[in-house]
């Protein structure tokens, strides 16, 4: 490749305070032309098949400072690879994904091969291809089929295909395979992306991020040194899988911005990547936590304390009794629209009721929590005091979220098969069909329930519980 025969898109990464070119938290500035700047450090947010789970795009847009989507292109794929999105229509300077997901036009849009958290494949990795999980099924997805869809699809910033093991440990050939078969996908792509041989008026305006395996120094160094030489002037940041990894960027790419693709168990675990010299991340507990109807109560820096008292808890599990007649916000001065709106016991309500509107509120208030979170973050860095914050952090809140004791609202892929033989299902199933709850009442005892029925036998029949 020709350094000097194209340039990467027009994407712009500037580092507004660090300590240290790498392994050190620092302030920086992401932005693409036409799309919201990103300041950094900031967190991504993960979508299924487009859309923010639970949110509107209109709720987005009006009641969040979301200001970026994470999508899986094995999202979109279908039977023959005929999904909907590809038939989207679009002019020359639009994006048929953007049209797809009906995404406001100044959030950028990351396109990544795989949704994140990933469901686990049959390791059938080839030199040309890497397994996915569709809705159809598990099958292959072909770097020309990536390539194909990039330039279809024209999302802002693309994630370089990987060779990732997924749900095990690899063995020493298996890892030589990784790095062999992630170099030549990098290779591939950026040849075909923004080469010499492409017309300029052909190549790709998306950002690339190039993949950086969760495998040692030492195993990837040949590939890490073709990163640093030979695919410099094409990268526009780098896509790496667990937060060790951090340490491998050498200084000639640590101006370049880094996204992790982890999942971290919480807040902590978020404090602990930043101080690593993460920019962008994944944060899959954000959804988890409103799914398991727990509400965010932590700010950064975090609030004083006397010594000697307990911690404070990270968030509070609104399927508690306590909540069932307490007025006061979720979190007392938050502004979200949950807070503003509604009070702790109808959130109790609302997910005792299995009520879809618990689990909006629950994420809307999560995302705000976790946008001032990052906007402290951001201030203590450029205060200098980042590494004091940190550990006030540490020893005022409890160290993990509270458990989950609620059931959930139904999850895409419940009806999955186990993972192995005898073991449970990934997720199990929580809501009947009508036809089973018509049945049982058919099987009731007595006869139908008239409007003379008194609470006992309203119970009797299922309809009611005394309290």
């Amino acid at each position: 490749m020709n350094p000097e025969s194209s340039q990467a898109p027009e994407m712009t990464f500037s580092v507004l305070g660090s300590a240290a070119p790498v392994l050190a938290p620092r302030v920086g500035k992401l932005a693409i032309p036409g799309r919201k700047a990103i300041s950094t450090p900031h967190y991504l947010p993960v979508t299924s098949r487009g859309v923010v789970p639970h949110i509107s795009n209109d709720n987005v847009r009006n009641e969040t400072s979301i200001n970026s989507f994470y999508v899986g292109l094995e999202d979109f794929i279908e039977k023959s690879h005929k999904s909907p999105v590809y038939r989207i229509p679009a002019e020359e300077n639009e994006s048929r994904l953007r049209k797809f997901m009906c995404a406001p036009a100044d959030i950028p849009l990351i396109m990544s091969p795989r949704r994140f958290p990933p469901i686990p494949c049959p390791p059938v990795n080839t030199e040309t291809s890497i397994a996915i999980s569709t809705c159809d099924g598990f099958r292959q997805l072909s770097a020309d089929h990536y390539l194909d869809a990039i330039h279809k699809l024209t999302p802002d910033i693309i994630v370089g295909l990987a060779d990732m093991v997924l749900g095990r440990q690899p063995g020493n050939k298996r890892r030589g395979k990784m790095v062999d078969r992630t170099h030549a996908y990098t290779r591939d792509a950026l040849e075909r992306l923004y080469g010499a041989a492409v017309a300029e008026d052909k190549k790709c305006k998306a950002a690339y991020f190039a993949p950086i395996l969760p495998l040692d120094n030492t195993q990837q160094s040949l590939y890490l040194d073709d990163l640093e030489t030979e695919f410099r002037d094409h990268l526009s940041g780098l896509a790496l899988y667990e937060s060790a990894s951090l340490s491998f960027i050498p200084e000639s790419l640590g101006a370049l911005p880094r996204l992790l693709i982890d999942d971290p168990s919480g807040p902590h675990d978020v404090l602990r990547e930043v101080s690593l010299g993460a920019d962008l991340m994944t944060l899959p507990f954000i959804g988890n936590s409103s799914d398991a109807g727990i509400a965010f109560d932590f700010t950064f820096p975090a609030p004083p304390q006397e010594e000697g008292e307990p911690p404070l808890a990270l968030g509070m599990d609104m399927w508690e009794a306590q909540y069932a007649r307490d007025v006061s916000a979720l979190r007392e001065g938050c502004e979200c629209y949950a807070c503003r709106k509604h009070h702790r016991a109808y959130l109790n309500h609302l997910l005792n009721a299995k009520e879809m509107t618990a689990w909006a509120l629950l994420q809307m208030h999560n995302f705000h929590v976790m946008d001032r979170f990052f906007q402290g973050v951001q201030a203590s860095i450029q205060a200098g005091t980042f590494e004091r914050d940190v550990d006030a952090f540490n020893r005022v809140y409890a160290l993990t979220l509270p458990e989950r004791t609620g059931p959930g609202p139904r999850l895409r892929g419940y009806q999955l098969p186990a993972a192995g033989p005898n073991e449970p299902r990934r997720t199990t199933r929580v809501y009947g069909r009508l036809e089973d709850a018509l049945q049982k009442f058919q099987d009731s005892q007595s006869s139908i329930a008239t409007p003379d029925t008194d609470a006992e036998g309203l119970e009797k029949h299922g309809f009611a519980e005394k309290i």
